[in-house]
């Protein structure tokens, strides 16, 4: 066989290969990867609908030692939690013993200690479900639905990075006034017959407290991550400026992510590959407002990227913001199990199952059906972009295995 017709049934072989694992990686079913990875979906969904008032059924460990034990380097939450239902039900019932101001921050929020000592963080509601948060993407107060529908998402995408949440309504009058301090109870007040609370935060304001119904506030409550898992923050290199008419170097350099590649923790380790996930995540749910980031400290950068904080999100369903993805698109990398299970929850299928996981909460309905049906379109156009990248650079370079599972302690 002359060189030139070797050259081409070489090329040929080359192309088969790479339209083999595209096709492989996209269908789901074919590769040893997309197998387990199938294998993983299907626990997920199998686990997804959790059943109301579920109460542990021994009493040798409360809920907090379980959710604590749960924590390692890579996961907040393991892959299979038959505890997680009544965890969740104890956030959402047990007795505040305690309330105080939140830690520091822009946005409104109490730090309130749950029965048994554990601290969990208080967002109140702002918003009803179907307002639209209008101007910047980051623009508004935090919706207190979107931690709880952030969270459930997190589960859905098997990251298991974010930490526990869950709705609830609280009486401010019986359960926060008489375990309240004083630097909280100085910021009550009454706007007719309803309690409002203002706080102390950046951006608090007696003229823009939250308000109960009457006495009643509805909100969500965030399990506060163990102490033994001290966090430590990072500007996020996608970060914004903020400032009106400054642009970040991401947003004009387009070959920012080699700049990345080379800084530590990015240069080595699983970090680059989180805030690429993480990308995909704010994008799904519109979060344009991670600036920063926590991980857990002195990781050498082998611990996850934490989803704390996803309150700046599900403000206006309309609104794809795509500079959300610039990690994607600018790196055109993606973990080879995120691709798959992208690709497992099209058609439908992921606000297919976010209906069914947030059933669950005590504050259903936690997302208007506008904001489910966006899901469903910004996940397809999160696929549209990882194939112009694998169109443009081949399946090797963007399909990226990366399964860096490290053990508890």
């Amino acid at each position: 066989m002359k060189l030139k017709q070797r050259l081409v049934v070489l090329c040929a072989v080359l192309l088969l290969l790479g339209l083999a694992k595209i096709f492989l990686l996209d269908g789901g079913e074919g590769s040893a990867a997309s197998r387990r990875d199938l294998r993983a979906f299907r626990k997920m969904e199998a686990g997804l609908s959790l059943p109301r008032g579920a109460h542990l059924t021994h009493t040798l460990q409360s809920p907090w030692e379980i959710a604590s034990q749960w924590v390692g380097p890579r996961e907040v939450y393991p892959e299979e939690t038959p505890e997680l239902a009544a965890v969740l039900t104890s956030l959402s019932s047990v007795r505040i013993e305690r309330a105080d101001v939140g830690y520091k921050g822009t946005q409104l929020k109490a730090l309130l200690v749950l029965d048994g000592g554990q601290k969990v963080v208080f967002k109140p509601k702002r918003y009803s479900r179907d307002y639209v948060v209008e101007g910047e993407p980051y623009a508004g107060y935090d919706r207190h639905n979107a931690e709880v529908a952030a969270f459930h998402l997190d589960r859905i995408l098997g990251f298991r990075r974010a930490p526990l949440v869950v709705g609830r309504y609280v009486n401010l009058r019986t359960e926060i006034k008489p375990v309240a301090t004083d630097q909280l109870l100085n910021t009550f007040l009454m706007q007719g017959n309803n309690t409002c609370f203002y706080g102390k935060c950046y951006y608090c304001r007696e003229t823009e407290p939250a308000c109960a119904e009457g006495e009643m506030m509805e909100g969500s409550l965030t399990l506060w991550l163990p102490d033994v898992w001290p966090l430590q923050k990072h500007r996020h290199p996608w970060g914004r400026t903020y400032r009106e008419g400054k642009l970040a170097r991401w947003e004009y350099d387009e070959s920012y992510c080699e700049a990345v590649k080379k800084m530590p923790p990015y240069d080595a380790g699983p970090r680059l590959m989180d805030v690429i996930d993480t990308a995909i995540f704010d994008y799904l749910i519109g979060n344009a407002d991670r600036h920063h980031y926590e991980s857990f400290q002195d990781d050498g950068g082998a611990s996850m990227l934490i989803l704390l904080d996803n309150a700046k999100s599900f403000g206006n369903p309309s609104l794809d913001e795509r500079s959300i993805l610039a990690p994607l698109y600018q790196c055109c990398m993606i973990r080879v199990s995120t691709w798959n299970r992208l690709n497992f929850l099209k058609g439908g299928a992921l606000s297919s199952a976010m209906r069914q996981a947030l059933a669950f909460d005590p504050i259903q309905p936690v997302l208007a059906e506008t904001h489910l049906l966006a899901l469903d379109r910004r996940l397809t156009g999160v696929i549209t972009t990882v194939k112009q990248c694998i169109e443009a650079q081949g399946p090797d370079n963007t399909l990226i295995e990366d399964r860096m599972n490290l053990p508890h302690p």
